[in-house]
């Protein structure tokens, strides 16, 4: 008997149910409401635009070849926080962005791998994944960690250094090991993660056609632009109405938020035994906001009001060190259970507590 299937489909139908919030922040809008309630609908509105914007990518990536399906993802997978960071960029919150962008990576791989490995352990008393497939993430983490910390660190130790020329040459640079990353994903190396490759082919349902996807896909952005704008615009009083640091929101709500539908699938597929794509959504994810999007929003600032730069605050950095520090170990015997999943979740709300106070 399959249980699976009416559990997605229940998962489905809530997220179609969280749309009536978008409608719901255009009249708040319109009848110029408080910015709190701005911000409460605003942030549960980008849920549902989340879960689809997803699906629509998943079909028109399982209707393409693989190397179309990784340009797709790459384009797509954290469109929402790249859109939000912009609007954040232009309104000046630099600390939020650099908040936002810390926060993703350890929420990606903490909470949803530790939440994954968790769930799954609770069904299964070991799962095992693919440790090639894992050693390339983990290698390309470090890189990440390397690439945001040394501008920090060089600004820290030199004097009169010219910051924004050295962010966009480091920037240029981990974008094109990003892209080259993918080509080894896709193309080269592709039998590395044919077990993830077999998962999507064979079990992963086609939602849309390819002419629906492409409609879900720009209306959904067409939405997630308005609601990023009311969340950016309402960042502020927000924070001080409902008692939150602009870091906590940055670091915690924010990537919670916009990555819940990535995080419910993960776990859905950690219960069915297929722990590595779990990791794969995870680690692909932190990936991907540390060498894609993060140098994209370096290098778009320069046609905003203000500059972003690659210089993070130390203790950011040493968290998201320590992430990537406690996943690559973790990951490295090729075999997961509850307690390590456990042990990542503990982690990361040891960090979520600290920024909260």
């Amino acid at each position: 008997m399959d249980f699976g299937q009416p559990r997605k489909l229940n998962v489905d139908r809530l997220f179609f149910c969280f749309l009536f919030f978008i409608p719901l922040s255009v009249f708040l809008f319109l009848v110029d409401a408080s910015e709190s309630a701005l911000f409460v609908i605003a942030i549960i509105s980008l849920m549902p635009l989340a879960h689809f914007i997803g699906k629509a990518t998943e079909s028109i990536s399982l209707l393409t070849n693989p190397t179309m399906g990784g340009f797709v993802n790459a384009t797509f997978g954290n469109i929402i926080e790249l859109i939000i960071a912009l609007f954040a960029i232009n309104a000046g919150l630099i600390d939020v962005v650099r908040a936002s962008i810390i926060g993703s990576i350890i929420s990606n791989l903490l909470l949803l791998i530790g939440l994954s490995m968790f769930f799954g352990g609770l069904r299964f008393k070991e799962q095992i994944f693919n440790t090639q497939a894992a050693g390339v993430s983990s290698t390309m983490l470090i890189i990440a960690v390397v690439g945001l910390s040394i501008p920090t660190l060089y600004t820290a130790t030199h004097e009169n250094v010219v910051i924004q020329p050295l962010s966009d040459i480091v920037s240029v640079i981990l974008a094109l090991i990003y892209i080259l990353g993918l080509v080894f994903s896709f193309s080269t190396h592709k039998h590395l993660f044919d077990p993830v490759e077999e998962f999507h082919r064979h079990h992963v349902k086609i939602y849309y056609s390819a002419k629906t996807a492409l409609v879900v896909l720009l209306v959904s952005l067409f939405a997630v632009i308005f609601e990023s704008k009311l969340l950016v615009n309402s960042i502020e009083h927000a924070s001080v109405t409902l008692g939150l640091s602009k870091l906590f929101i940055g670091v915690v709500i924010i990537p919670i938020i916009t990555n819940i539908a990535e995080k419910i699938a993960a776990i859905t597929m950690a219960i069915k035994n297929h722990i590595d794509l779990s990791i794969e959504i995870g680690t692909s994810s932190a990936i991907q906001i540390a060498l894609f999007v993060t140098p994209l929003l370096v290098l778009f600032s320069q046609f905003l009001n203000t500059s972003f730069t690659l210089v993070f605050p130390i203790f950011k950095l040493i968290t998201m060190l320590f992430a990537v520090m406690i996943v690559n170990y973790l990951s490295s015997d090729g075999r997961c259970n509850w307690l390590e999943g456990a042990q990542l979740i503990t982690v990361y709300l040891i960090i979520a507590i600290t920024f909260y106070f």
